[in-house]
């Protein structure tokens, strides 16, 4: 982060902060309680540990992954981390605002990190990544013991569908209480196709 600037947009284990100063060897920025209250930079630190950082996308750069805002939904914590041949397996259990945007095969960013749902246990509230080598060794998962907490964001996209299905919303352009209004002419009206 060597162009790091006063008012950049940085991740901080997947929580969205804003620069107020940069140090010689990092920065400030403040969390406000909402935030210190949903994640876990509000814990107690009772000794040091890693987090993981990563600039704001910028126009016109790739995109590896799924769409992380950096507006955690909650804490997580790990259950198991199990070595295989070729990846981590690790299994996280998500509060139920949380487990509502988790689906096999889709997204979830746990401290920051895009990953791939490999399986999901929905009475348990429980699901599980594969994590490759990679990843593990440069980022904080490799530090995660059972019982770490981690901020959990869910998928962007399941947020916005679920706002257009919910009833009491504002939108009055389909039938609220099922989704026979939603059509391709929808779908391309709100931006989907």
């Amino acid at each position: 982060m060597q162009d790091l600037a006063y008012g950049d947009s940085v991740a901080v284990d997947g929580v969205c902060l804003t620069v107020e100063q940069v140090l010689k060897d990092g920065f400030i920025a403040t969390a406000s309680p909402e935030t210190l209250r949903r994640t876990t930079l509000g814990g107690e630190q009772t000794q040091q540990r890693y987090v993981n950082l990563e600039a704001s996308l910028r126009v016109g750069s790739k995109v590896g992954g799924h769409f992380v805002m950096g507006h955690v939904d909650g804490i997580g914590r790990l259950l198991v981390a199990e070595q295989t041949a070729s990846s981590w397996e690790m299994t996280f259990i998500a509060s139920e605002a949380i487990a509502r945007y988790i689906v096999p095969k889709g997204s979830i960013a746990v401290n920051g990190i895009s990953l791939t749902i490999a399986a999901y246990e929905s009475e348990l509230s429980q699901f599980k990544v594969a994590v490759i080598p990679l990843t593990y060794s440069e980022t904080n998962l490799r530090y995660l013991v059972s019982g770490s907490l981690v901020n959990l964001e869910g998928d962007i996209l399941g947020k916005y569908v679920e706002k257009f299905l919910s009833p009491g919303k504002l939108h009055t352009t389909i039938d609220e209480t099922s989704i026979d209004g939603i059509t391709p002419a929808f779908l391309a009206e709100h931006g989907y196709l």
